[in-house]
This record gives structure tokens, sequence and C-alpha cells, in this order.
């Protein structure tokens, strides 16, 4: 198609520059959004409610791409909603990241050449909040660049008063209620962090290590056992086999040398050993293994710490005061000494736990810490969806989260760390525990000292839905907006931080759910399916593509990928696609507005309309009902493609190319014509609105000279159809694409005009000649006409004449050499084909790709013969 905005105008908008410069529109209109208040939720309000929370980006954050995705989703639902009808609120804030923000404090502090002891925990922690009011928070002002309609009134961080409030208040609740107690368990510790880290503070990779097997005791009472971490063996206190196992049964209760030490250890039986693996034989670790801890529990083992908190060696003798790793090798070359290395696999690749921090190897450790019980509330969390009350979108997401949460085990939620909140119980100098709630005093006097340590992240997190809105207070916006409504989140923490808040929610809200649908994306990769790191050269930053290309393109880019639950590839290419479409939109706009499209007074009845105009009232309903269905079922991908394909292709290529002779005719015909495109594009822009709301509020106010789409109303479907008017425009449709498939087969130039004779009688077509002309570039037969070329299609005849516009010997060589490689293309297909050893061991999937090129060399060679028996004759 010819761009629509290079006719010439019949009238001029100076309010509508000629191109669209997204630099010089997004900022200032954001700002003008902010400003009026559009994203403001009155809780006062009788509107139905609709409510999102952001989830919380760290303080330390700044924007990707994964951010970017989720937020244009949210606010895409937000807008549609706004526009609906309901009282909206989308809550922003800020998650203070308990570890990645010290780490940021800790690092500035060792350039001064000190650490955080140097200072102490109060000007530490006082130096941490520093940080945060002058580098923290980076995020949200990108969030701003996206055009993410946040109400900034409402902005809250885990830290503030109201949050730190509600965090002491469910701690003394579940405290006093025995789900939270302290004990000695197996945790994930990082020995540079210096904390226990939650699972998904864990990144597990493949490492080439060395699987050593050992031998213990002597003579016929000798077991072999194998292991990676060798330095443990120091807190050996068992060795298990399997009670079944008559290799071992003479062993079972007896005590056992432990090599290097003055120690013996039980073999013990336990179910949980495999007798099929290795020798059948497990070295028991209770302090440094959770597997070797429950066993150890199940026997009564002593549970022994053989290294500190930065990972050296603690135990008496030779090996103290070594790292992990170098006791690790001293320990093998002692044993190797003794005789007691029965063999060594190395590298041995298996899947090691690696501080997602500071990327150090993850220690297993037994460790005295604060726990929750979760075996009620996690099955409050699994019910709750068993039972319909919260709905997982896409429902495969089902197994995965039942899997989760109906094994999870007792979560860890004391930190080793200065900045978080610190946990609210006093310890007295007689053993007194005293955990003391908001309103309350903490006991004083000598003695008395507080908790050191400060919660897991994630237990803040978890209270997000609620803690926002101002619980513990019965707050107006707690009453009016809670529970949520959509939790759109990336599957990779369902585990982590939805399954937290369905706890917490469920049992703070008295088994009021925090959200009634939880809808899960996935993954941002790069347009090859790679997963985007900093560390590889495919990471991007997604401010870079919104300088280049505006952010609606990123936006529409992003939505455009959004299949529920799956992993999302995005290129640059794409996003300079959708950039060309913003601009697509820019251009058809102009040109409407410059041939009198308007949006004033109802819509001229049906019998003044032409095919063409009932045919596109007709479209924009059916999409407007697919979109709202698209939405409702969070499919963003299809709802993306079917705004673009109707608004490039059925609005922009075909019905405004199609009107375009009556707009040149002028007249009452022009009018009615005027007035339906400024439907259509009303509509269109509206349904287009909250994935790309820069460029169609910038044209929508122009058009229509409203206030802004962010407050206007959603389009409804007035029920119009007109099955007879949309199956006419296929057959015009058929008939101009007919033409232009055989005009690009001649090599003619897109504005080259052909003179032409429409045979047309007794078609719905005829009424259509001026318009079939205007677009296929087809001129009337004059004198001297000659038919070089007909083309039957849709029930009429075309006959195009093609002397002097085309160099015919140059075309028939042309087309000559095309049906030879088409002919030569089949012969091969024929020959593997009738080759019947090639079939008998060739996989379905190659023979029928050969059948499929010899179905296309078939018509090709039928095409390609047509048009040189068109040719004229030399």
């Amino acid at each position: 198609m010819t761009d629509i905005a290079q006719q010439q105008p019949t009238d001029s908008n100076p309010e509508l520059p000629t191109t669209y410069a997204p630099a010089e529109v997004e900022g200032k209109l954001y700002e003008r959004w902010v400003e009026r208040g559009y994203f403001e939720a009155d809780a006062k309000s009788d509107k139905p409610p609709f409510t999102i929370v952001i989830p919380p980006p760290n303080v330390t954050g700044a924007l990707h791409l994964g951010h970017a995705f989720q937020v244009t989703l949210m606010d895409a639902l937000t807008r549609r909603k706004r526009m609906q009808g309901y009282e909206t609120l989308w809550l922003p804030g800020m998650d203070h990241a308990g570890i990645a923000t010290q780490n940021k404090v800790e690092q500035q502090l060792a350039e001064e050449g000190k650490s955080r002891q140097d200072i102490g925990r109060e000007a530490f922690v006082e130096k941490t909040w520093q940080w945060k009011e002058e580098y923290g928070g980076r995020i949200l002002g990108q969030l701003r660049r996206l055009g993410a309609g946040l109400d900034w009134s409402r902005e809250r961080f885990t830290m503030d008063e109201g949050l730190s409030k509600a965090v002491q208040t469910i701690f003394k609740k579940l405290y006093d209620d025995e789900l939270i107690y302290r004990a000695e368990r197996i945790i994930n510790w990082c020995p540079r962090c210096m904390t226990a880290i939650s699972d998904i503070e864990v990144d597990y990779q493949d490492d080439d290590g060395e699987l050593v097997s050992l031998k213990y005791g002597e003579g016929d009472e000798t077991l072999v056992v194998a292991t990676t971490r060798v330095e443990t063996m120091l807190g050996d206190t068992g060795i298990a086999v399997h009670p079944d196992d008559e290799r071992y049964a003479h062993l079972i209760g007896k005590q056992i040398k432990l090599p290097l030490t003055d120690r013996t250890i039980p073999v013990v039986a336990d179910h949980h050993v495999d007798p099929e693996f290795g020798t059948g034989a497990v070295k028991v670790t209770p302090a440094h293994d959770p597997n070797d801890f429950a066993i150890g529990q199940r026997h009564g083992l002593e549970m022994i710490t053989v290294m500190d908190e930065r990972a050296i060696i603690t135990v008496p003798g030779p090996f103290q005061g070594l790292d992990r790793f170098e006791a690790r090798s001293a320990i093998v070359e002692a044993m190797r000494q003794q005789g007691r290395v029965v063999a060594e696999k190395r590298p041995y690749t298996h899947s090691v736990g690696h501080c997602s921090r500071c990327k150090t190897t993850v220690e297993p450790r037994l460790s005295l810490q604060w726990w929750v019980k979760v075996e009620t509330l996690a099955k409050a969390a699994g019910d709750a969806v068993r039972e319909g009350d919260v709905a997982l979108h896409p429902k495969e997401m089902e197994k995965r989260y039942f899997d989760w949460v109906d094994n999870l085990n007792d979560w860890c939620i004391s930190r080793q760390l200065w900045w978080g909140h610190r946990i609210p119980v006093w310890y007295g100098p007689e053993g007194q525990v005293v955990c003391v709630g908001p309103d309350e005093q903490p006991p004083t006097g000598e003695g008395w000292t507080q908790d050191e340590d400060v919660l897991d992240t994630w237990f803040s997190s978890g209270l997000w839905p609620f803690s926002t809105l101002g619980w513990p207070e019965e707050t107006p916006d707690l009453k009016k907006f809670y529970s949520t409504d959509v939790l759109l989140t990336g599957h990779d923490i369902i585990f982590f931080w939805v399954v937290r808040m369905m706890m917490f929610g469920l049992y703070a809200m008295d088994g009021e759910v925090p959200f009634k649908t939880v809808a899960l994306t996935g993954l941002v990769r790069d347009e090859f399916g790679k997963k985007m790191s900093k560390s590889n050269p495919n990471a991007v930053d997604p401010i870079d593509w919104m300088d280049a290309y505006g952010s609606d393109a990123v936006r529409f880019t992003l939505a455009n990928g959004a299949n529920p639950g799956a992993d999302v590839p995005i290129g640059e290419d794409w996003v300079k696609a959708s950039g060309k479409f913003a601009n697509k939109i820019w251009n058809a706009t102009r040109f409407a507005l410059m041939n009198g499209a308007t949006v004033e007074g109802e819509l001229p009845p049906a019998e003044q309309m032409s095919t063409t105009d009932r045919w596109i009232l007709s479209r924009l309903n059916s999409v407007v009902t697919e979109a709202d269905a698209y939405y409702d079922d969070y499919q963003f991908a299809k709802l993306a493609d079917t705004l673009y394909h109707f608004a490039w292709d059925e609005v922009f290529d075909w019905y405004v190319e199609l009107s375009k002779t009556t707009f040149f005719a002028g007249g009452e015909p022009a009018k009615v014509s005027a007035r339906v495109l400024g439907e259509v594009l009303d509509k269109l822009l509206r349904l287009l609105h909250p994935i790309v709301p820069f460029v169609t509020e910038t044209l929508w106010t122009s058009l229509t000279g409203g206030e802004s789409l962010v407050i206007a109303d959603w389009p409804l479907d007035s029920g119009f159809r007109d099955t007879a008017a949309e199956q006419e425009i296929v057959l015009v449709q058929q008939v101009i694409t007919e033409v232009r498939r055989f005009r690009n087969d001649q090599g003619l130039q897109p504005a080259q005009k052909v003179p032409a004779e429409l045979d047309l009688s007794g078609t719905a077509l005829a009424p259509h000649e001026g318009a079939i002309r205007q677009v296929a570039r087809l001129t009337p037969a004059g004198e001297g006409f000659h038919a070089t070329a007909s083309l039957p299609v849709a029930g009429c005849t075309v006959a195009l004449d093609l002397s002097g516009t085309i160099d015919i010997e140059a075309e028939r060589k042309r087309l000559t050499k095309d049906l030879g490689l088409a002919e030569k293309e089949k012969a091969d297909a024929n020959k593997k084909l009738g080759n019947e050893a090639f079939l008998a061991k060739a996989p379905d999937n190659v023979v029928d790709k050969i059948r499929a090129r010899l179905t296309k060399a078939d018509a090709d060679i039928e095409r390609i013969t047509a048009q040189i028996a068109g040719l004229p004759q030399a």
C-alpha cells in the first residue's frame, strides 16, 4: 500500500505534526496524567473496585526487560478497568531487599577502608537509610518512563512505618499461636554474606568437582562411601545402610573407626538409603546436609559443626584454620597416604548452589534460626486454589503450585543481617524470651537484649497485598480494595512469593484470599530463546530501546509476545517494527483528520452508508468483542495480534484505501465515510490505549477533542453486524489481491498504472469498480487497448494490457528460467519419492517435506506456464 500520510489533504490540522516523535510526547504527557490525578483511587467511591499491587522491585534495582514486561501487562489491565468504570487502584512500592542493599552499603564502606563492624549497627543502619534516599528507587522513575499508571500518592516501602508495624503485628500473632519457633536446623549459608539465605536466593549450576570414594573401618568391618564434600567427613557421626541390604546386615549397630580422628561412629539402618546407588552405604554428617540431618534426628546421632561462619575448619587437628576447599584437598591427600582412597572421579559434574548475590558456593549448615511452622498455613493456601477461591492462570500451573505447597517445609525467616526488620524478641538475663508487639514496650533492665537477626525479605513482602492498604488498622483503603483482583507475576516466584502471600493473607485476613486471580507469565528471553543475563552480551537495557523507538514500541512488543505462562522472546528488530506500527497509526489518523474524519453527531443510518462503511463497522464490533475476551483470559499476545492486524490490514490498508475515491470525490458520501472513519478510529484508539498509551492519547485527543483516553469510556460492541457487506468486501479484496500478485509476478512497480478492462457485470463488485481501479492502479481501457493477460477471479474477469509496460523478451527469459528451476525441483522430488529404499529409511517428517516441495513445484509450473502464455507475442 502507499503511505497514506503522503496523500494530498483536503484540509489541514496544525495541532498534529507531520511525524510522530515519541521523545517529545511521552514525558510531558505522563506528567500531565499524574498532575491531573488520573491514577489516584478514591476509597469513598461507589464504583466497583479493581485492585492490583505491583510486585515490589528491589530498592537497589533498575528496570530490566522482565520488569518492563510485567509492568506493561499490569498497566494494560488497570487502564482498561479504569475505562470500564472501575475504581482502579494500582499500588506502587519497593522492597528493602535485605542482602542486596546491605551489600551495596558494605561495598561503599569498603571503598573507605571500613567494614560495618567498624562503625557499629546503629550507624550502619543509618547509613543504609541514607543510601536508600540518595540512590534507591531509580526504578520508580523508570516505571514512569514506561508509562505505568500507578497511584503514586499511595507509594509504599517494606520498611516504612506502617509496613513495619504490620510485620511486627503478624510476627507477634504467629508467635502467640505457636506458629513461629526457634530451633537448630540445616539452612543455606553464605560464607561471604555471613547469613542464612532463602531457597530463591540460591542459584544452582553444574560445577566440575570431584567424587571421592573413601574406605572407613578395618578388615571385615570396612565400608566404602563416596562424597563430593570430603571436608565434611570430619563431622561424620554415622554411616547409614538400608535395613534390608544383606551386605551390611552384620555391621548394623556396630561402631566403625572414623579415619583421621579419634572417634568411632555407628552403622545405622535407614530406609532413606538406596541400596542400588553406589556402594549402598552413605556417610552421615547431620550438621552439614539436610538429608543427613533427618537421618541424624531419626537415630539420635550427634551433630558436629566442623566449620565456622566463614567456612573455616574449626575441628582441632591438622586441618584447623583451613578454608573448606583447602581442607578438601588436604584431607584427600591424608586419606590417600593411609590407603583409604578407593576411587577418584574428576571432573565430576554435579549441581552446586551459589549465593545469587555474590556467587559464593553455599554451605548447608546447622544453625539456630527462627522458623515459621507452615503445615496449617500451607494447607489453607492449597485449599484456596482447590476450592476455586483463587484461580491460577494458566490452569496448567496448578500442578506445580500443588507440588510445592503440599510438600512445603518449615520456613527459615531469620537473617544474620543489620538491614531489615529486626526480630521483635528480647532475651532476659535468666533465659527469659519475650516477643513484643507493635503497641507493647520491650522489657528494660540490665541483661535484656534484642535478637540480633532480621527477618527474611520475603516475610515482609508476603504481607504486601494487605499491609500496603493499612493493615493492621481497619482503613478505608483496606475495606475498599482488599482483596486484590489480580496478581500478575512470573512463574519463577510462584513458590517463594505467591505461596507466602497466600499463607499470610488467609491467616491475617480471616480466611479472605489476598487476590482472586494469579496470572503467571514466563520469562523474557532474547530473540533466540536464550536467557538474558548481565554477564552475557544479550542483556538489554529497555531504556535504550525506549530512547530509540519510544515506550509504546517496547510495550507493544512485550504484549505481543505474552502467551500465558510461556517465555517471551524479544529482539530489537521486533521493537523497531512496533515503532513502525506506532507511526502507521499516526499517519493514518493524520490522513483521517485531513479528510474530515469526525466523531461529532450520531452515525448515519446504515442505508446511507456504503458497503465499505458497513463492512468496517461490522468488523469493528467483532474486534471489540474479541478484545474483551482476550483481556478477560489474559491472552495478551492474541489481543495485540488481533488489534495489530485489524488496525494495519483492515482499517489502514483496506478501509482507508477503498474509501479514497469517496473522500476525493467529496459530497455527502464523503461526509458519511468521514463520520464512519472517525467512529472506527475513536474505538480503535480506545482499544489500543492500554497497550500503547502515549501515541493513542495524542491522536485521540486531536480526533475527538476529549480530555484524556485515561478516563474515557471503554468501547462497547454496538451489536451492529453486516455479514453481506463483509462477504462482499472479501470479494473486492480477492480481486485486488490477485491483480497485485499478477503485477508483482510481472515485475511491475507498485505505482505503475496499467490499462485494464473490468467485467463486473452480474456481480456484487460493480459498485466497487472505482475503488478497485484506485487501489490496484488500473486505468480505463482506451483506444488501442490490447488484452495481453486475463485474470478470472471472484466471479469476474480482469483483462490487462501490458504492452509497453515491460520488456517482453526479458520477462519471457526470466520466466523460462524460473520454469526450468521449478521443473528440476519437481524431477528431484519425484526421484526421491520413487525410491523405495529411501522411503523405507527416511523419517516421516522428511518425506512430508519432500511431498510439500513437489506440490509447490507443480503449483509454480502451472503459474509460470500461464504467465508465459499471457505474454504478448513478439
